[in-house]
């Protein structure tokens, strides 16, 4: 293991002080190579306190770090390899063009700003700087039905933060998590081809520890440290949904489409209400008769036809 790692896992557990003896010694350095771990610390976003009686401990909440995240996903697909960064236009494009990597399947980036985030249809997606968990997996994948990923990513985020902190969430189709009816999260799924591979990039925007000004988005925002009262560190939190996504895209590749499709519809609460929606050019007005990984939703309309429309392109109105 790496001395920085070394360091910033038994600074990150410990929660408190530790004396700068007991870290050389765990990291199995000398003073100068704790000074050089502690600087490279510093450029991957980190803050300490140091007080000479007690030693020194890391800024709470915690910033970002691959090494922190990773140790939580070993043998896993989706994590296999994290990768995290200051700022970047989009965590969507750097996915993208790693991508001609080796081995790139199952890459994580994780940014903590961006200056060009997207959401879906061509709007932007915001979040204020070292707040929220802006993320992009990049999956190398022939077979992986965009629609079915796209259903599966925003149960994953539901899932990862019910397990992660104990919110429960609910979603709004196709790509939008709800918490007490304002977003707290929206997914992203992107699919390109070059070099003969066909790539998905499942991009996450997450609220965290702030939302966005009002009057910056659409609708109603809120973040998990509104709802819970405290902050959250967003180390756990990330891994909690990287294992949760690994399980549905495993799910996924299996076949078991009708079991992403139960537990999609136990965190909806849009079967049998009348919605107005967006598809291309065309408005459809009706009841949601159903959500399928496959179809998309299925609406009854007014006149009693039966229409699917699929994710990609289409926007609920309000």
């Amino acid at each position: 293991m790496k001395t920085a790692d070394a360091i910033i896992e038994l600074l990150y557990d410990r929660g408190g002080f530790v004396a700068l003896n007991e870290l050389t010694a765990a990291a199995k350095t000398h003073r100068a190579g704790l000074d050089r771990a502690l600087q490279e610390l510093g450029r991957r976003g980190h803050e300490f306190e140091f007080v000479p009686a007690q030693g020194l401990r890391l800024v709470r909440p915690a910033r970002l770090d691959s090494h922190l995240i990773e140790r939580l996903l070993h043998g896993r697909r989706v994590g296999r390899n994290v990768i995290c960064f200051r700022q970047v236009a989009s965590t969507n494009d750097v996915a993208f063009d790693s991508a001609r990597q080796p081995d790139a399947d199952g890459l994580v980036v994780l940014a903590q700003h961006q200056s060009a985030g997207r959401g879906r249809l061509g709007r932007r997606w915001v979040s204020a700087p070292r707040t929220g968990i802006l993320m992009s997996v990049l999956l190398v994948d022939e077979n992986l039905p965009h629609e079915a990923l796209t259903i599966a990513a925003g149960l994953a985020v539901a899932e990862g933060v019910q397990a992660g902190c104990g919110a429960a969430c609910r979603l709004k189709w196709p790509n939008d998590v709800l918490l007490d009816g304002a977003k707290l999260a929206g997914v992203l799924v992107e699919v390109r081809r070059a070099q003969g591979r066909r790539r998905l990039v499942v991009g996450v925007g997450l609220n965290v520890n702030a939302a966005p000004p009002a009057a910056e988005v659409d609708g109603p925002a809120t973040c998990l440290a509104e709802h819970l009262g405290h902050p959250l560190e967003r180390n756990e939190l990330a891994a909690a949904l990287l294992k949760k996504l690994d399980d549905r895209v495993a799910a996924i590749a299996a076949g078991r489409l009708e079991e992403l499709h139960k537990a999609w519809l136990a965190h909806c609460d849009m079967l049998n209400r009348r919605i107005r929606l967006q598809d291309g050019e065309a408005t459809h007005e009706g009841r949601v008769l159903d959500v399928d990984p496959m179809e998309g939703l299925v609406l009854c309309l007014d006149d009693g036809r039966h229409v699917h429309v699929p994710a990609r392109g289409a926007t609920v109105l309000p």
